[in-house]
């Protein structure tokens, strides 16, 4: 799944073939800011767009226009990762829809990548993911298929799927697609267990695993003695460490820092490589 002899930041490839970014700008919450604060971001080097077609959290338009304006001074469509949600109808401002809700779920999925595609003004997403899975398997499956349909038109080249944090709800997901997921993007935090058993069978199968609200769920670990030690070391701060030791395990970090100087941070961890000691020591306080 990844190039063990690439540990750069675009160095991860996916079992979709897609290479991908090991961190990704988030830009949930960013209301009238997003688009200067996605073109700080590409300019400070992230190289990587995480976003959704769901105007109740994100501004898609405003992620399109501050891609737009680092575009037009140089920088290629091709040199960036851009991937967007399908929102279901019960994660949406039903003043603020992107699709007709009206319609069959198939033609959902199509009428909100097909925003996105406008929104973000390019004719193809690197990724697109169910934001989250219906209650029931049915639909679930359904907009699957449509998600499917995408992916082989040529519009998407890889599917993932968020916030499913039930192992075996993944498991029939996944043993269902005709075209796997080849992303799996949860909040990672101690209520869940740090999603031990999901990622193990995500390791399994080759499916990259993304994590969000990676520092802002994870206070108390953030503040443990052992990781300011080990930070230390590396003249890091432990929310870098954190994220280092994440990235050395494949994992795809999101951070929606609005801060200049964390930005810079959090791309500067790829200026140090933790020990498999200090692997060790951090992946003891997520049991």
């Amino acid at each position: 799944m990844a190039d063990s002899d690439d540990d750069a930041p675009q160095g991860i490839l996916s079992s979709a073939g897609v290479r991908m970014p090991r961190l990704l700008y988030g830009t949930a919450w960013k209301k009238e800011r997003t688009a200067d604060l996605v073109a700080q971001a590409l300019r400070a080097g992230f190289r990587g767009i995480d976003t959704a077609c769901q105007p109740k959290h994100y501004d898609e338009p405003g992620v399109g226009a501050g891609v737009a304006a680092v575009l037009a001074e140089g920088l290629s469509r091709q040199d960036l990762y851009l991937q967007t949600k399908f929102t279901p109808v019960g994660g949406q401002e039903p003043a603020n829809l992107p699709y007709d809700p009206a319609g069959p779920l198939d033609e959902q999925v199509r009428q909100s990548f097909r925003a996105s595609l406008r929104n973000l003004r390019t004719d193809y997403l690197d990724a697109l993911i169910l934001h989250s899975p219906y209650p029931d398997d049915e639909h679930t499956f359904a907009v699957w298929r449509a998600m499917e349909s995408a992916c082989e038109g040529g519009v998407v080249r890889q599917l993932g799927l968020s916030n499913c944090y039930e192992p075996e709800r993944f498991k029939r997901i996944y043993e269902h697609a005709r075209i796997k997921p080849a992303l799996l993007q949860n909040r990672f935090y101690a209520k869940t267990g740090y999603d031990r058993e999901i990622r193990a069978f995500c390791r399994r199968e080759g499916v990259l695993y993304e994590s969000f609200w990676t520092l802002t769920a994870n206070p108390e670990l953030l503040a443990r003695p052992e990781l300011g030690a080990i930070a230390g070391r590396h003249g890091a701060t432990p929310a870098q460490a954190f994220f280092r030791y994440l990235t050395q395990q494949d994992v795809v970090c999101l951070t929606g820092t609005t801060s200049a100087a964390h930005m810079a941070e959090d791309l500067a961890i790829f200026d140090f490589h933790l020990s498999a000691a200090e692997c060790e020591v951090i992946a003891g306080f997520l049991v």
